[in-house]
């Protein structure tokens, strides 16, 4: 792999940092330490810039090239936060932070943008700005929003936009998806209301884990038999709340899921039959139903012409063979969304192999990846940012 040699020098650098990060995780928007230790490291890299508390608790560096004179300003995005999860891995640099682990490769993030920036930073063999984001609770969906809300894209004139995930990819790998690249996260509740009785005499009552079990089992027929078989969806109903005794119909029943396409057309079918469905199955039975529909997070959507700049970049680190094109889109949600709905670019997966996936007690960071990442978004300055 054609690793730059100020890259690769970095890598123990970059791996003390990233377990660093992985002994201390802090959840959502509340990230004091890590948000500090970002900026502190941004600030001894020579930024000539950092900003703090955007997004609520986002940090943002910006490195001006050794020319501007193209004026093209790009981001570089990375997430910050670690999930409630109690980490079960087993390794020297386990989370010392019961219940919070990072489970989904955050501080591995972190680690390759900070190490790309202080490689930015020393050699500025660009005309233009790279601007570097570290974003708050993308695992609450919330952080990217955020940012954007609080004019990330007008305040430091960013033209496009670019993200990157760990995958379960072999090592070597880098996965491009021109268009939609993971699934919109929709959350759905479901209320049912019947009438509570006696268990002895169910013909007087309505009973609503009857009806909750019959919606179901109607609410798979949406995605069955309302969807075209080429396109994608997931409707998942995940939780059940009704009743406390053993003898009594409860009058309340909750159901509670999600979700998941990778188009606006079918994200709007699921909606609307599922809200016929619930409700149609429900006055079958005598029970009435409301359905709360929360579109939370949109696809994300790459761009054909930076998807493209992507691939380029990827290639100069691993080589043709070690970019991956035509790959099925993963229908988990990335709030990376929100800032592409504001400006083209393009998230990409980078394979780091592992037995655990995301969000599981045992996952860990793979470091030996993090040159590739570092490589990669140094790369992509240089050749979106030529000098």
């Amino acid at each position: 792999m054609p690793i730059v040699n100020r890259i690769a020098a970095l890598h123990e650098e970059a791996t003390a940092w990233r377990r660093d990060f992985h002994r201390r995780p802090e959840l959502n928007f509340d990230l004091p330490r890590t948000a500090a230790l970002v900026a502190e490291r941004l600030r001894a890299f020579g930024c000539d810039e950092v900003i703090t508390g955007i997004g609520r608790s986002g940090v943002v560096g910006v490195i001006r090239g050794a020319r501007t004179s193209s004026g093209r300003v790009i981001g570089l995005r990375s997430d910050m936060d670690a999930l409630p999860i109690h980490e079960t891995s087993g390794v020297p640099h386990a989370s010392a932070v019961p219940g919070r682990m990072h489970a989904c490769g955050h501080d591995g993030h972190m680690a390759m943008l900070l190490g790309a920036g202080k490689y930015l930073a020393e050699t500025r063999n660009f005309d233009g700005t790279a601007v570097l984001i570290f974003q708050p609770d993308e695992e609450g969906g919330h952080g990217a929003r955020a940012m954007v809300a609080d004019a990330l894209m007008e305040r430091f004139g960013i033209d496009e936009v670019y993200g990157m995930h760990n995958s379960q990819d072999p090592v070597g790998t880098i996965q491009v998806i021109t268009g939609a690249a993971s699934a919109a996260v929709d959350w759905i509740d479901i209320r049912v209301e019947g009438k509570g009785g006696h268990a002895a005499k169910p013909h007087v009552a309505v009973d609503t884990v009857l009806v909750a079990a019959q919606i179901v089992i109607a609410a798979q027929s949406v995605v069955a038999r309302a969807v075209d078989p080429l396109g994608s969806a997931v409707l998942s109903l995940c939780a059940v709340e009704s009743g406390a005794a053993d003898n009594v119909i409860p009058h309340t029943a909750v159901l509670r899921g999600t979700v998941r396409t990778l188009s606006r057309q079918v994200q709007d079918l699921v909606e609307r039959r599922l809200r016929q469905v619930v409700e149609a199955t429900a006055a079958a039975y005598g029970a009435t139903a409301t359905l709360t529909y929360d579109r939370a997070c949109p696809s994300v959507v790459n761009t054909p012409a930076e998807s493209a700049a992507a691939a380029v970049a990827a290639a100069a680190v691993l080589g043709e063979g070690g970019v991956q094109r035509d790959v099925e889109p993963p229908m988990g949600g990335e709030d990376f969304a929100f800032m592409l709905e504001e400006r083209p670019g393009c998230m990409i997966g980078i394979g780091q192999g592992g037995a655990f996936g995301l969000h599981h007690p045992s996952y860990d960071f793979n470091d030996e990846i993090l040159p590739i990442g570092m490589s990669y978004w140094a790369k992509l300055v240089e050749t979106r940012l030529p000098a």
